[in-house]
């Protein structure tokens, strides 16, 4: 183990080395002076608020800033203060972070919300080990934290740094390996602006996410050009270097949309712990992927279902009679045999080391039958879904509900 670090010290030296104290002092100078003219306006760096900076920080793991925005901006609405967002109930929790995915990320903060209220007397700790004690917090949150909220000269590594680090010392360690995290973090520590390492951390965000893109980077605009050793010799795209990549396990779904007498859609809350835990979606039924190509193949093959609306009324025209493979499936729901599905449509959702392939049927059922799942069922009206959280999947389905008018946009 000591032979690795003192290996991992030795690379990093070597990078370094490659500029001298003179450009290290010019390159903060450089980068701090464009970050003031050219900085992004974006909410949460008009409070540099401890709080505000933290929700962002998670918000913006795996999602893009335009997207963010509104989810931050309703989510300080909602849950204006630390206290608010540790005792806040798990129904609204899960609505404010409805459609941003990775959802573990906000039960997360409510975990440290609590602790924060509990072992830090409400307010958010500034020493770096005590923000990283927080539930949800690694290494690059809490050196984020750190930095922009309390200016300290803490690395802050993610993807944007490891894409402008590679190019800048032309770093050729494997970013899909974990420990090439504590590479990254030695360089920047040593380049860090010391008088204003919150500009800095905060540069490298906005350098990554406008100039120093993963396949078109805008070299010509980049204030770091005459730094950059990839830069240097054109070979920008070369870096980050990523060997290993992440598999992807495919999940096959027959989703049903069951629609009662009165107009209402069945749900089924997913349990607690596991994928989507607590959110509603339609009732799933879990197939191989043999038997969902093949009821794939046999409703392409089908007439398609046609839709009009007569008098407030669905009518259903050119209906496929129901399969003998189809009711096979049923049965796990313990739905009867009256049951008449219509394909409606095909959704897919990729999670980062899963895809689900979901496909839509329609059918009619009493809202008194009673099915067959382990998980609570309720017959909700699409008028009342906006209380409802709903992961993107769903989301998805009810997209392709409205396109085919089977439910409005009201």
């Amino acid at each position: 183990m000591k032979k690795t670090k003192e290996d991992r010290d030795t690379r990093i030296q070597e990078y370094l080395s490659q500029w001298t104290e003179e450009e290290v002092s010019q390159f903060q100078a450089d980068f701090l002076a464009w970050y003031d003219q050219h900085q992004r306006d974006l909410p949460w760096r008009r409070r540099q608020d401890p709080y505000a900076i933290w929700v962002s920080e998670i918000m913006l793991q795996q999602t893009q800033v335009k997207t963010v925005i509104p989810y931050f901006n309703r989510f300080m609405s909602w849950f204006e203060e630390v206290s608010d967002l540790a005792e806040a109930p798990e129904e609204k929790l899960l609505k404010a972070w409805e459609g941003l995915g990775y959802y573990s990320r906000v039960r997360n903060m409510q975990v440290a919300a609590k602790q924060i209220m509990t072992e830090f007397s409400g307010e958010m700790p500034t020493d770096i080990k005590d923000i990283q004690s927080l539930k949800g917090i690694g290494p690059y949150t809490s050196g984020a934290i750190a930095s922009i909220a309390f200016n300290q000269p803490e690395p802050a590594v993610d993807g944007n740094v490891m894409r402008v680090f590679s190019r800048l010392f032309k770093i050729t360690e494997d970013i899909s390996k974990p420990a090439t995290r504590h590479v990254f973090e030695g360089v920047v520590r040593q380049v860090i602006s010391q008088k204003d390492p919150s500009s800095f951390n905060q540069a490298i965000m906005d350098l990554g996410a406008s100039i120093c893109t993963p396949t078109k980077p805008v070299c010509e605009a980049c204030p770091l050009s005459a730094y950059c050793e990839a830069f240097k010799e054109g070979n920008m795209t070369d870096y980050p270097v990523k060997l290993g990549k992440v598999k992807t396990i495919p999940e096959y779904y027959i989703a049903l949309v069951l629609i009662d007498e009165n107009g209402k859609m069945c749900l089924t809350r997913r349990k607690k712990h596991g994928l989507l835990g607590n959110f509603w979606t339609f009732p799933l039924v879990s197939v191989s992927k043999e038997i969902y190509q093949e009821m794939q193949q046999q409703w392409v093959s089908e007439p398609k279902t046609y839709l009009e609306k007569e008098q407030g009324q669905l009518s259903f025209l050119n209906v496929a009679e129901t399969t003998t493979l189809f009711e096979e499936q049923l049965e796990q729901l313990g739905i009867e045999g009256q049951f008449k599905p219509w394909p409606i449509g095909e959704v897919t959702h990729v999670f980062s080391h899963r895809k689900w392939h979901l496909l839509m049927a329609q059918g009619t059922m009493l809202s008194n039958q009673v099915l067959d799942v382990e998980e609570e069922t309720q017959w909700v009206h699409p008028k009342e879904f906006s209380t409802y959280a709903f992961p993107k999947p769903q989301q998805k389905m009810l997209e392709v509900l409205t396109k085919n008018k089977i439910i409005s946009n009201g």
